[in-house]
């Protein structure tokens, strides 16, 4: 075993990725399965997970697709118990679904603001419940990443309620990776900056996308694949075992410009 899987290996480890069906943490799940965990690829949409698990397969790694609705506390345990019931254990987690919209603050409705709140932190906040009480009783550590935003750390425009629900996605992981650290449970948070996406392919207008670039030192969207191998810092026990409670930036240098 050479020195760098040695340090970021993940053999024998269950790494569930949730929103792996997407782009952002389908590269993320190719990344995990590389360093050799077994990757559950969770959504909704079985389609969506077929070529991802054609490449990871071709790659000599692991995964599976579960379909799961993590609207719902019943159906994150039963995720939960599927996963254990076929891989035997939990290791990693990654909480990644999000929606997004653009909608001018005063034409926010009830209806769309608790539906991207349900989504983005609510089901964030249930599945840190479920799995971070599974990982805490068995003893043996873990960790969880959730997935943030730059938009969680700075105000920007046109995305209050994402915007909102990513910072509450923030102040959630720093309290948990807190409270757990103790029993060896590790919580940080992936803070993507500017990368295309489904999520957000509405709000990347001409305009926009020229007010990112002026405003992003490497001129460039980010790739899904760059978030690989902050992933797998993370999710390494040695590599990142004393990283928790972390905002991890991945954003071409946005967060650090000013004027």
């Amino acid at each position: 075993m050479s020195y760098l899987e040695e340090l970021y290996g993940l053999k024998g480890k269950v790494a569930v990725v949730i929103g792996g069906t997407g782009e952002l943490c389908g590269a993320m799940a190719e990344g995990l399965a590389g360093a050799g965990a077994e990757v559950v690829l969770v959504g909704r949409n079985e389609e969506k997970a077929k070529v991802r698990l054609e490449k990871i397969a071709a790659a000599g790694g692991e995964a599976w697709f579960q379909h799961a609705d993590v609207s719902a506390r019943e159906g994150i345990e039963t995720l939960r118990d599927a996963v254990l019931k076929r891989a035997g254990r939990v290791d990693i987690v990654v909480n990644g679904a999000g929606i997004n919209s653009p909608t001018p603050f005063f034409e926010i409705s009830d209806e769309e603001a608790d539906r991207i709140l349900a989504v983005n932190y609510k089901a964030v906040f249930q599945s840190c419940q479920v799995f971070g009480k599974y990982l805490v009783e068995r003893g043996e550590g873990g960790n969880i990443i959730n997935l943030g935003s730059i938009s969680g750390l700075k105000p920007l425009s046109r995305v209050f309620t994402y915007s909102a629900s990513k910072a509450a996605v923030h102040n959630l992981s720093a309290n948990l990776a807190r409270e757990w650290a103790a029993q060896g449970v590790r919580v940080n948070t992936l803070v993507p900056g500017f990368f295309p996406a489904e999520q957000n392919r509405k709000v990347l207008t001409e305009e926009r996308v020229g007010q990112i670039m002026g405003h992003t030192p490497i001129k460039r969207f980010g790739k899904s694949e760059e978030l690989a191998g902050a992933t797998l810092l993370l999710a390494s026990d040695k590599a990142g075992g004393f990283i928790t409670g972390h905002e991890m930036i991945v954003d071409g240098g946005f967060a650090c410009m000013f004027i």
